[in-house]
């Protein structure tokens, strides 16, 4: 019985652009008592196993936390894996807005204490007296009553790229410091307040509006199934956004878009800017805000120092980084005095710049191309695309179109290419191209010449 994964990161990814079939992201949780987590795990693996499941999920004796990507076509199987079990059934599963098919490249199952690092002793009050439930109309008529008062439970680098207007947005970065922060701050308010609260996508508002209520406070609401099931309702239902910019995600895109609000700053040089990164140098890899302009001239690192060491030979580079933790920190690591533009607590509500919408070529009209080949590989680090030319000529200066089902329809003119390793202003039928990309591309994106 295979209960690991038998291919590396880049392999799965490699799989996955061949195949070229759409992949769904999502996320659930449910509390119930699990009296074996261990064969409970096991059991889940070899069922997602089968259906190219892949994520990361966390059980516990109290239930499950679960962050995964799930090939299209396998979605209702999947969901009868988890109607095997009573406390699953007709569980709500939050499908992310924005989907990418590389979110997850692993199946990662973990025995964990408790399924939300939330510190609190469970037997000192009842965790099933939770707060009241609010969809998004719901929720968007009460935070226009000058009695509520909202919070959000989410870390300082949630929080920075998106929040709901108005919102107490804690500077913590864990979930657990929040809470006798947020009990202490609002004592005055208990009985007279409505105490709103809202998450990622519910799982840390179901413990904390139970422990709010054992605190004493007597209006407590939680929003349902928290930002991601928020911004699909409003989306279905023509609903006013109270929340704006960037909802912060805990997988390989680190974040999908609510609105085109952009709220936060490059952490390097303060041009707004939402796109988190990790920096390059493994002994660091802090969590920071950095621009395209930054990410291209520090090379995807947070500072100097870091640049240096990632120019290094590998065997300095480990010695180095030798006993260092980092690992499971990597998303707790987002402040550091080389960020000269990280204003932790400072929040805005209003937006610094608007994003840039992604060029979709099926709403043009008439748009007249030619196919000329196909992608064969991405350097992540340098951002540079390898395609193989299968018909027609590229010149420089050309209008060019990659196009695929997770990277969608990016339009970029070439000033620059290197052919067969040279650089060289045309290339022909049968050479090997590459040129700068500064977004992901998939083995299965194709490139087009844009003819007019």
């Amino acid at each position: 019985m295979q209960l690991y994964n038998t291919l590396s990161a880049e392999e799965r990814a490699e799989l996955i652009d061949q195949a070229g079939k759409q992949r769904l992201t999502l996320s659930f949780y449910a509390y119930a008592k699990i009296e074996d987590p261990k064969k409970f795990r096991d059991d889940l693996f070899v069922a997602w196993n089968a259906l190219d499941a892949l994520g990361r999920i966390y059980v516990a004796h109290e239930g499950i936390n679960a962050q995964m990507n799930v090939p299209a076509e396998n979605f209702e199987a999947f969901r009868e894996t988890l109607e095997v079990y009573d406390f699953m059934k007709g569980i709500r599963l939050n499908v992310a807005v924005e989907h990418d098919d590389h979110a997850f490249l692993k199946l990662t199952i973990k025995v964990r204490h408790k399924i939300v690092a939330d510190g609190l002793n469970d037997d000192t009050f009842d965790v099933t007296n939770k707060g009241i439930h609010l969809k998004a109309k719901e929720f968007n008529e009460i935070l226009d009553d000058p009695n509520t008062i909202v919070v959000d439970f989410r870390n300082h680098y949630e929080s920075e790229v998106g929040h709901f207007k108005g919102a107490i947005t804690p500077d913590v970065e864990t979930f657990r410091e929040s809470l006798p922060i947020i009990n202490e701050q609002l004592q005055d308010h208990k009985e007279d307040k409505n105490l709103v609260m809202y998450c990622t996508g519910g799982i840390r508002c179901e413990k904390a509006s139970a422990y709010f209520k054992h605190q004493g406070f007597k209006k407590v609401y939680q929003l349902e199934g928290g930002i991601i099931n928020y911004a699909k309702q409003i989306e279905e239902e023509g609903l006013e956004s109270k929340f704006i910019g960037k909802n912060f995600v805990f997988d390989n895109r680190l974040g999908e878009r609510i609105t085109d609000d952009i709220v936060s700053q490059c952490h390097q040089c303060g041009k707004p800017c939402d796109n988190h990164t990790n920096c390059a140098n493994d002994g660091c890899h802090l969590l920071f805000i950095q621009c395209d302009e930054c990410k291209a001239a520090m090379e995807n690192c947070c500072s100097t120092e870091c640049l240096e060491i990632t120019h290094l030979p590998l065997v300095e580079q480990v010695k180095l980084r030798t006993g260092k933790q980092v690992g499971n920190k990597v998303f707790r690591k987002g402040k550091s005095e080389s960020l000269k533009f990280k204003h932790s607590g400072e929040l805005t509500d209003t937006a610094l710049a608007t994003a840039a919408k992604t060029t979709d070529i099926r709403q043009k009209i008439k748009i007249k191309k030619v196919l000329l080949g196909k992608a064969e590989h991405y350097y992540v680090k340098a951002q540079v695309g390898l395609f193989i030319i299968e018909n027609q000529e590229l010149n420089l200066g050309d209008k060019i179109l990659i196009s695929g089902p997770t990277t969608g329809n990016q339009e970029m003119i070439l000033d620059k290419m290197m052919v067969n390793g040279t650089e060289k202003n045309q290339a022909k039928t049968g050479d090997k191209v590459t040129f700068a990309v500064p977004f992901r591309i998939r083995l299965s994106d194709k490139l087009y010449k844009i003819l007019n």
